[in-house]
């Protein structure tokens, strides 16, 4: 789609991917494999990139078209995407590097990929600190510099990375996670003004409360959990798939004029800030 030709616009298949090739970083579980399932479901070819060589394959399953639907409803539905396994450890930048070369011209990087060691302050270690920041952050850095520029010598690209409402509400004992996130949408804004002259589009979504794999911890002790729950507008949890649409929509020709923003996804969180709701 021509963004500055907009009599042209076909709002018919706005949201489609025909044809989008879309590493998806993190697509063995979690909302990383919900967000493949819903790009390949839009007509996308979605490269499953995970350490978790057993979990991208199921996604691949799952992402497939005899998974979504019965064959023989094929022929009434709109085409169907593909996605194929790739094992990447996104720790080691050499790996990146190279993994960018074998993907080839990308029309979309979505990172998923995250970890959070819950402790207080005073009880953190260098060793902790270094975990969730090499992962929340660093592995984003080597990303970006590893996709980004071939996607700003084409002249478009979308790239969407995963920072959390505790990038903005934080609560005892997750300091660096909230950190590492708040400092992921500084550098997503950052490389949305440096790339953006180039057609290049960089977002972040901050979803609340997600039950993953990453939220065991709390999902194991029911009154944390309700807490949880009971915080947001909607007092309820989220399921990975209700995040992957916000996915879809930032690499979508839906958002061809959104960059440099962050697509909170909380269920309303941050908006009633988790309050006490008096009778008044």
């Amino acid at each position: 789609m021509e963004h500055d030709m907009e009599h042209a616009t076909n709002y018919a298949d706005l949201f489609r991917l025909d044809g989008r090739r879309i590493a998806v970083v993190g697509g063995a579980s979690g909302i990383g494999r919900e967000t493949a399932r819903a790009l390949t479901a839009q007509g996308a070819e979605v490269i499953v990139a995970d350490r978790d060589e057993a979990g991208a394959a199921e996604t691949v399953r799952l992402a497939s078209p005899e998974a979504v639907r019965p064959p023989e409803a094929a022929a009434s539905r709109r085409s169907h995407g593909s996605a194929t396994p790739y094992s990447l450890d996104v720790l080691d930048p050499e790996e990146v590097r190279e993994a960018a070369v074998e993907w080839g011209p990308l029309d979309g990087l979505v990172v998923t990929v995250g970890v959070n060691v819950r402790k207080r302050i005073a009880d953190y270690s260098l060793a902790d600190f270094d975990r969730v920041v090499a992962l929340n952050l660093r592995a984003y850095l080597t990303l970006v510099q590893s996709v980004a520029p071939g996607m700003a010598a084409r002249g478009r690209g979308s790239v969407v990375g995963f920072a959390s409402m505790r990038a903005f509400q934080v609560e005892p004992g997750q300091s660096v996670y909230a950190a590492s996130k708040a400092g992921l949408i500084q550098l997503l804004r950052t490389a949305a003004a440096e790339w953006g002259p180039h057609g290049v589009r960089f977002n972040a979504v901050a979803p609340g409360v997600v039950r993953t794999p990453l939220t065991d911890q709390i999902a194991a002790d029911p009154a944390w959990y309700e807490a949880y729950a009971q915080a947001s507008a909607l007092k309820r949890w989220a399921g990975p798939a209700e995040i992957a649409g916000a996915v879809a929509y930032l690499v979508s020709d839906a958002a061809t004029y959104v960059t440099g923003s962050v697509l909170t996804v909380d269920g309303g969180w941050t908006a009633v800030d988790g309050r006490y709701d008096p009778s008044v």
